[in-house]
C-alpha cells in the first residue's frame, strides 16, 4: 500500500508491516533455529526492501521472544543479566542497578503486556509496507526514521489529541520498543531502538518509530489536513 505519511516525511527506505501468519510466503529471511541473531537487523533489513519472518523456534534470544510476544521472559537468570550479574551470572549488562530493579520491570511490564495480547499466529512477518496485499491485515507499522522525520512523526501523533503524550520513548529490548508495546497497547506511539544492545543493528541516525496499524491508518487521514502540508514543514522537507 501507498502511504501518504512516508511521502510526507520523505522516508528514504520502507516502513515496515508487522503482520502475523500461519505460513511462510517464498525467499524470506530467517535465522535457524537455535541461531542468535538481533531482530533489529530484521527490521532494518525489511526497510530495504526483504521480507524477514520469526517464529518462537527462529528466535534464540530471550529479549527476542519477550519482544515479539512469542515468550514470557524466564526469571532466575534474565533479572541479574539485565543488571548487575551474579556469581552465577559473570556477563551482564548494567541496563537495571539491581536485579530487584530488573525483576520489577520484567513482571511488572514487559510480561505483564504479553499477558495481554491475543493468541497468537505461528510466525511475525516483517514486510515492506508497500508489499502489503489488501487482504493481510498488520498488527504494527514501523519507520526508520532520523531526526526531521521523527519530528513530523510526532508532531502528527499529537495532532488530534486532547493530552501531549500521544508518543512515548520507554525502556526496553529494541524488538519490545517497536513491536510488544504497539501491539499491547495500541492508542500510543512509541519511539524506539534505543536500545545500546539493538543500536549497532541499525543506522547510526535512525531510530524507529512505531504505532499499531490502527493508529497508523488514523494517521494516515490526518496527515493531508495537517502541518505536514504547510510552510514550517516544508521548509523541514526540503532538506531532508
Amino acid at each position: 500500500m501507498d502511504s501518504k505519511i512516508t511521502n510526507f516525511i520523505k522516508l528514504k527506505n520502507h516502513a515496515v508491516a508487522v503482520i502475523q501468519a500461519d505460513e511462510l510466503p517464498e525467499k524470506v529471511l530467517q535465522f535457524k533455529a537455535g541461531q542468535w541473531g538481533c531482530v533489529a537487523a530484521m527490521i532494518a533489513a525489511a526497510a530495504n526492501g526483504k521480507i524477514a519472518a520469526f517464529s518462537e523456534e527462529t528466535t534464540a534470544c530471550v529479549g527476542g521472544r519477550a519482544g515479539l510476544g512469542f515468550k514470557k521472559y524466564p526469571l532466575g537468570w534474565i533479572e541479574y543479566f539485565l543488571s548487575c550479574g551474579s556469581p552465577a551470572v559473570e556477563r551482564c549488562e548494567h541496563y537495571k542497578q539491581t536485579p530487584e530493579l530488573a525483576r520489577n520491570f520484567i513482571e511488572n511490564v514487559s510480561n505483564a503486556l504479553i499477558d495481554r495480547l491475543p493468541p497468537r499466529r505461528k510466525f511475525l512477518l516483517f514486510k515492506p509496507l508497500d508489499f502489503v496485499a489488501e487482504d493481510e491485515l498488520p498488527d504494527v507499522v514501523i519507520f526508520l526514521a532520523n531526526a526531521d522525520q521523527i519530528s513530523g512523526l510526532v508532531t502528527l501523533a499529537n495532532y488530534d489529541s486532547p493530552t501531549n503524550d500521544a508518543v512515548k520513548i520507554l525502556f526496553g529490548a529494541g524488538c519490545a520498543q517497536v513491536v510488544l508495546y504497539p501491539m499491547a497497547e495500541k492508542n500510543f506511539c512509541y519511539v524506539g531502538l534505543t536500545d545500546p544492545s539493538a543500536r549497532k543493528f541499525v543506522d547510526k541516525n535512525l531510530l524507529a518509530f512505531s504505532l499499531s496499524y490502527e493508529k497508523f491508518l488514523h494517521l494516515e487521514n490526518l496527515a493531508e489536513e495537517s502541518f505536514l502540508n504547510y510552510d514550517a514543514w516544508q521548509k523541514i522537507f526540503s532538506r531532508i
